[in-house]
């Protein structure tokens, strides 16, 4: 039985609670936020768990085997080497840090004391994203030429973080699960218009083999959109995460260019071909990530979405904000 805590419990964090409420092999033992008025929230939800407005009750606590952190970015870094230095294994709220340095830190950390870490990368373990995984792995679409994400709402606006390290995680995460080779150079652009704070940007990752993805993330949209087109050289897919049933589509089309006799008597051929859109596992993402973490950690695996698979995100993230303090000047990874 893996006894957890969890920091944090606005946003995102009732969702923790309530999934690790319901995991076998693990118990929740409290729930720490420095709100008063979150807490008064968990006590009328949850009136048999223990609450707390210090973290360290629960950092240091030899009653608690891991941690969910799961608070703003700028305090991860503290919180989480303070949970593994006291032994505990660590979930954390994506993005993993703040800076590239402090991801190598509790890497580091994490490995001598023999402890887990695991990133909310929370759509590695959508049916959407592994069915994608499953059809790029046998070669249904062929070499890969673009992966093309738009994930737009109207805010959430965020004070302390622009929109790329907001939003961008997600996909940056997903390309990082789906995407074998290694990026190599990011190009970014964007503007911010209501409280100094970038809240709409354009992403470019160069890949080797003229694999290309394109982000567009914002803030400012007058509607949501979770669309992501992945082009093959077989075979092409759109990803609707807005979707109730079918998320994933894949068309038997495509274009090929057949040789003349010269330059200008290259043929383009065309290809359409059916559509059709495969069964995904309906089971909500986050209760099957944290049932994988729990795993991991009785277990000894090492997950998917490990510091590692963190640390390679935030360099992409510092790579983009280094592009956009240049106006788009391409950053070599």
């Amino acid at each position: 039985m893996i006894r957890t805590g969890v920091i944090g419990y606005g946003y995102w964090g009732p969702n923790i609670v309530r999934n690790l409420r319901s995991l076998e092999g693990c118990q929740l033992a409290a729930v720490c936020d420095q709100s008063p008025a979150a807490l008064q929230r968990v006590r009328q939800a949850y009136p048999d768990l223990a609450v707390t407005r210090k973290p360290y009750d629960l950092l240091t606590s030899p009653e608690i085997d891991a941690v969910a952190v799961v608070t703003p970015v700028s305090t991860h870094f503290d919180l989480a080497k303070v949970a593994l230095e006291n032994g505990k294994h660590v979930f954390i709220e994506k993005p993993f840090t703040s800076t590239t340095q402090q991801a190598e830190e509790l890497i580091e950390l994490a490995e001598r004391k023999n402890l887990k870490i695991m990133v909310d990368h929370t759509f590695l373990f959508t049916g959407a994203v592994r069915k994608i995984r499953q059809l790029i792995e046998e070669g249904v679409l062929g070499d890969l030429y673009y992966y093309d994400s738009t994930r737009v709402n109207l805010g959430l606006f965020q004070h302390d973080i622009s929109v790329i390290w907001d939003l961008a995680p997600h996909d940056l995460a997903i390309m990082d699960f789906l995407i074998q080779e290694k990026p190599e150079a990011v190009i970014a652009t964007g503007e911010a218009h209501l409280n100094g704070v970038v809240d709409i940007a354009f992403l470019t990752i160069y890949f080797p083999g003229k694999t290309i993805a394109h982000l567009n993330v914002n803030w400012l949209s007058p509607v949501k959109v979770r669309t992501t087109l992945i082009g093959g050289e077989k075979k092409m897919l759109v990803w609707n995460d807005l979707e109730a049933d079918e998320k994933i589509k894949v068309y038997d089309k495509g274009v090929q260019m057949n040789d003349g006799q010269g330059l200008y008597e290259l043929l383009v051929s065309y290809r359409s071909g059916d559509m059709w859109a495969p069964r995904v596992d309906q089971a909500e993402a986050l209760k099957v990530e944290l049932a994988y973490f729990i795993e991991c950690v009785t277990k000894g695996h090492i997950p998917i979405n490990d510091g590692a698979s963190g640390l390679r995100v935030v360099k992409l993230l510092e790579a983009a904000d280094r592009s956009l303090k240049e106006r788009g000047k391409a950053v070599q990874l």
